[in-house]
């Protein structure tokens, strides 16, 4: 074996390829067909979206596992541990598992350069090969067309949301950034769209591929009530049906319905290969859990994490906050990558947050203390303070805060990274 341990591995990966992310299918198709997998003995189901994957890859394992199937979950970036990206049946893979994987791969590339993004994806679709799932979720990393996980066709496609995103790889608007998400469908597959106004140029490239479009609020939908919702699906595609008196997600926030709408229109839409009972997609929607999307630790002083990063998933956050019992104060603690739209982000949360500590992320894509205070201050922040360390914002955090108020904890997965660890070491 190349290296003995997970860290080893992922670190020549890093290396492998000069660029960081090289947009193109060629390698790993190559690859997957040395591997024997370029046809998983699997279905795949791949889900694509600017906000929203992550919870929709949950929420399916959750009701596909609910109904007894073996479920692999492919998702990235990770949190704490690289192990996270790659789950079967509710559980990480672990380094063993990883760097076997890891050594199949490097066997069966040859000279070709993999990505780290790559290396992890190829790993993924071999580690739930070797697992016999029943059902492999890929989580797109991004865009679609041309990302890593678009190398196997997919049984069925899902598009949770549309936004401005990543303008540098996907177009600055939703047209441009539409078709790029829209490459994950194929032709007489089910293409779920959870979008409720989706670019035109997803509707076009479904209708010039015959995929089999299913629309939110056209095909399928949800109805909010009292202290249940129903999720219903028109006659289009001979499915005609209603699921009444559902729970709400475990996940927090509105938006987890149309989450939860576009998921079991997926379901629905495999339901002659998994055919899931009401008791079933109801264990899934109280089960599933999902770190950082709005997660809430309760505490004399409570904690928010979220992985918000681009100005829809701020605007979905402070609708969020609206929605939780008011406190004292809220404190936010943050730092984002340079190439995001910073302003557009921050925007959503300004009359929200009473005081800001922001912190450099050691990251090489990370901004710079000085831009986001500018940002922060010219926008109209209120109290701000600046720190060297994640290690140095959480403690002057801690010692600003008192019973009653909340820290918000945003801005990027690695933010959240930076942070959780601190927190849990209190405990």
């Amino acid at each position: 074996m190349r290296f003995q341990t997970l860290d080893q591995w992922l670190h020549w990966q890093e290396t492998l390829n000069p660029k960081k992310i090289d947009l193109m299918l060629d390698r790993v198709k190559a690859v997957l067909a040395s591997m024997d997998l370029a046809k998983p003995p699997y279905t795949v189901i791949t889900v694509a979206g600017t906000n929203g994957k992550g919870s929709c890859v949950a929420l399916l394992s959750a009701m596909l596992r609910a109904g007894g199937y073996k479920v692999g979950a492919y998702t990235s970036p990770h949190i704490l541990r690289y192990n996270e990206r790659v789950m079967v049946a509710g559980v990480a893979a672990s380094d063993e598992v990883l760097c076997a994987s890891f050594e199949r791969i490097d066997l069966a590339r040859g000279d070709t350069p993999l990505t780290y993004f790559e290396f992890g994806t190829l790993a993924a679709i071999d580690i739930f090969a070797q697992s016999q799932v029943d059902v492999a979720i890929l989580e797109v990393g991004l865009g679609g067309r041309l990302d890593a996980t678009n190398a196997v066709d997919t049984d069925a496609a899902l598009i949770a949301s549309i936004s401005i995103d990543h303008v540098s790889w996907l177009g600055d608007n939703r047209e441009l950034i539409g078709f790029e998400k829209a490459g994950v469908l194929r032709t007489d597959r089910p293409a779920i769209c959870g979008d409720f106004d989706p670019p035109m140029s997803v509707r076009r490239v479904a209708e010039e591929l015959g995929a089999q479009w299913w629309g939110a609020n056209e095909q399928f939908g949800y109805r909010k009530e009292l202290d249940s919702w129903t999720w219903w699906s028109s006659d289009e595609h001979g499915k005609a049906k209603q699921r009444n008196t559902l729970p709400f997600p475990a996940l927090r926030g509105e938006v987890q319905l149309a989450n939860a709408s576009a998921s079991i229109a997926v379901l629905e839409s495999l339901a002659d290969r998994f055919p899931l009972s009401q008791s079933d997609i109801r264990a899934g929607l109280q089960g599933v859990n999902l770190p950082a999307r709005f997660q809430v630790v309760p505490a004399p002083v409570a904690r928010i994490y979220d992985v918000a990063h681009n100005p829809a998933a701020a605007l979905e956050l402070a609708k969020r906050l609206d929605s939780l019992p008011s406190s004292d104060k809220t404190f936010a603690v943050t730092s984002i990558f340079a190439d995001k739209d910073i302003a557009g982000v921050m925007a959503p949360l300004l009359d929200k947050v009473d005081a800001w500590h922001i912190f450099a992320l050691d990251a090489e894509r990370a901004v710079s203390l000085d831009t986001l205070s500018t940002v922060l201050l010219e926008s109209g922040a209120k109290q701000l303070d600046s720190h060297e360390s994640a290690a140095d914002a959480w403690q002057a955090v801690l010692a600003e805060a008192v019973e009653g108020d909340r820290i918000l904890v945003f801005g990027s997965f690695y933010t959240v990274a930076a942070i959780m660890p601190l927190d849990d070491a209190l405990e």
